[in-house]
Formats: structure tokens, sequence, C-alpha cells
């Protein structure tokens, strides 16, 4: 395997990665909500400093990406996240607990503004490169409840943050060599120019899809194995079962980025941008409705979208930005995207009814994106051209 394989691997590794620890607590909470008989959305609420710190921590982590070694801050990832969950793994307290995630959301943070940044430098196509990544990144948000559920329930809720932490520390370690060899990206994305009538709609599409799109994503990524447990409760699926079932479904959604993906380098942006957000509208308010295995099946759904839409603004930033300001665009970006973590979670117990499911929360994510996809039609009607590479320093 090449050198620029084996980073582009590390990279996808660490997107998974991310989103995987940050959604360690959600799931493992649905065993300690039953050891400790506590409602579920006062146990969830510690997660809020995780979501906070990954939002927040994009901005500085993006500043230092552009200034740093990028390899290098992916490898302080690598080891922070594996002694993070450690901590957390190893709380009495809630302080404890709220300390543990703060620190898995700030060493999770590095992620996006920097990995994103060095995906865009790969060589080949930015559409299937971003849609590549994108899959991993789902691929870790569908192996979270699984995993997690599994662990919790076999070996205790503790083990659930243990064995990721010591995957990641390995991680970590395997990454340091090609560090060490000075592994850097060959080329990178040339920017493009919007038109000067379409750059106010580039900008409100990152700004809503960024806010908007990124309440939606992270409030569906957290709350689906405590929806299917709920939804199915009366057909015997337990935690295991409900966590295997949201792997499932959340693994074969995050495919649909490779679909996106290819469809970026081949058509103008704003027709998909439009087409995903809003079929998104229907498809939020068919979870609320639906029933039993229907929320199952509706859930699938509307996951292919929310995975769908998440290449599209990466992939503006890429097409629009210089090489030398991406870190920086990004954390803008995602401080937005991700900032938004924070409120998901309060959303999420404020609108929770026990015995009467998410309906609430159903409606609030349609008009979320009803607003998406007003800024979508905003975007720049044109096609780029295709894309050219240009040589880049060494970071």
């Amino acid at each position: 395997m090449s050198l620029e394989r084996r980073r582009f691997f590390f990279l996808n590794l660490g997107h998974a990665y991310t989103h995987f620890f940050l959604l360690i607590h959600p799931t493992a909470i649905l065993a300690i909500e039953r050891e400790l008989d506590r409602d579920y959305g006062d146990l969830l609420l510690p997660s809020t400093a995780a979501f906070a710190a990954f939002g927040l921590g994009t901005l500085p982590a993006g500043w230092l990406g552009d200034r740093l070694s990028r390899p290098a801050m992916l490898v302080a990832m690598f080891f922070g996240l594996g002694a993070a969950a450690i901590v957390t793994g190893l709380a009495v307290s809630t302080w404890q607990l709220v300390v543990g995630l703060l620190l898995i959301g700030s060493f999770a943070s590095i992620y996006h503004p920097v990995g994103i940044a060095m995906v865009s430098e790969t060589s080949g196509r930015l559409g299937r490169a971003l849609g590549i990544n994108g899959v991993y990144g789902n691929l870790g948000v569908a192996a979270a409840p699984l995993l997690t559920g599994v662990l919790a329930v076999t070996l205790g809720w503790r083990w659930a943050f243990f064995v990721p932490g010591g995957l990641a520390l390995l991680t970590g370690l395997c990454f340091l060599p090609l560090l060490r060899r000075g592994v850097a990206p060959s080329v990178a994305a040339a920017a493009s120019t919007p038109p000067r009538d379409g750059r106010a709609g580039v900008l409100f599409f990152l700004v809503g899809a960024g806010l908007f799109g990124g309440l939606a994503f992270h409030t569906m990524t957290i709350s689906v194995p405590k929806v299917l447990e709920d939804a199915l409760r009366q057909d015997g699926v337990g935690l295991i079962g409900a966590g295997g079932l949201a792997s499932l479904i959340l693994g074969c959604a995050a495919f649909a980025q490779i679909a996106v993906g290819w469809l970026i380098d081949r058509q103008p942006i704003r027709r998909i941008a439009l087409a995903i957000a809003g079929a998104q509208v229907p498809l939020f308010l068919l979870v609320g409705w639906a029933e039993g295995w229907g929320v199952a099946a509706a859930i699938l759904l509307v996951m292919l979208f929310v995975f769908g839409e998440i290449p599209i603004s990466d992939a503006l930033v890429a097409r629009y930005a210089a090489a030398a300001w991406r870190a920086r665009l990004y954390a803008v970006k995602y401080v937005m995207s991700l900032g938004v973590s924070a409120a998901a979670v309060p959303t999420i117990a404020l609108l929770h009814r026990p015995g009467e499911g998410f309906g609430s929360l159903f409606a609030l994510l349609a008009a979320c994106m009803a607003v998406v996809a007003v800024t979508a039609a905003l975007l720049p009607r044109h096609r780029p051209s295709g894309l050219r590479t240009e040589g880049v320093r060494a970071r």
C-alpha cells in the first residue's frame, strides 16, 4: 500500500473514531438507566459537555491546523481520545463523568477542521474522496450503538469506554511511523470562484446547513437507539436489539455519501442540495407519525438523506477556498454544525415524553430542513468546471 493510501486510511479511521467516541455515552446510558432507575433525559445531559467542546474546539483546532503539522495533530487526536475515554470509564461521580466527556469532545474537535482539510488535498476526485471519508465517519456513528450496547450489557458500561480507548491509543502508535516519514498531501484541489451574485448564496447555505442541518444530524445520531427502543419495546426488543438495529440502519445509510460524492463530481451542487434537503421535510414527519417497525423503516429512509447531505458543504469549501485557509474555514463551518450538537442533547431531553415518544422532536427537525432547503435554492446555478490540482507544500 502506498504512503498516500495509508495516510488516507488513517484519515478515514480518524473520522470514524471521532463520531464513535461521541456516541458511546448516549448508548451506554440505556444500561445506566436500568441500573440506577433514573430518567433518560437526566442521564443524557452530561453528554452536553462533550458536544459543546466538540463544536467550540474546532476554532482553535482549525487555527492550529493552518500553522502546525496537520498529521501531528491527528496523532494527538488519537492519543487524546484514548486517554479521555479511559478517564471517563473511571468516573465515579457525575462531575468526573462530565470532565471525561468534556475531554472526549475536545480531542474529537480536532478532526473536522484538520482531517477534512487533509482529505481535500488527496489526489483524485474531490467528491469521491469526501464521499469515502464520509462513509467511514458514518460507520463510526453506526458502530457506536451496537458495540457500546454489547460491551455495556456483557462487561458493564465502563468497558464501553475502556475498550475503544485502548484501540485509539494503539491506532496512534501505528500512525506514528507515517508521521516520522513526513507523509504529506501530494496535491490539493484548486479553488474556483463562484459568480459574484452567488457568493451570498454559498454563505447562506453554509450557515443554514451548518446550524439547522447540523441539529438534525446530531439529534438523529444521538436519539436513534432510544427511539427504536421505545417503538419496539412491545415486540421484546431490548438494549442490544435496539443498538444492533440502530447500527444496521446507520451502517446501510452511511453509503449514501458515496452516491452523493459521485454526483458532486458531475452535477451542479445546487440541484443536489435542494433535492436532499427538501426530501427530508416529509421524511422527518413520517418518522414521527410511524409506529412499531414502521419507525425503523422511516428512520432508514431519512438517514439516507441526512448522511447524504454531509459532503455538500465540504465540497463547497474545498472548491471555493484557497488551500492555505481551508482548515480555518472548515473550523468556522464546523463550529456551527458541531456546535449545535450541544443543543441537540437538551432538545432531545426536553421534547422526549415518557410513553408519548418523539413526535414533537421530528416536527421540529422537519422545520429545520425546510430552512436548509430554502438556503439551497440560493446556491449558484452553474456547474464548476473540471477540478484541477496543484502542488502544496508539506505540513
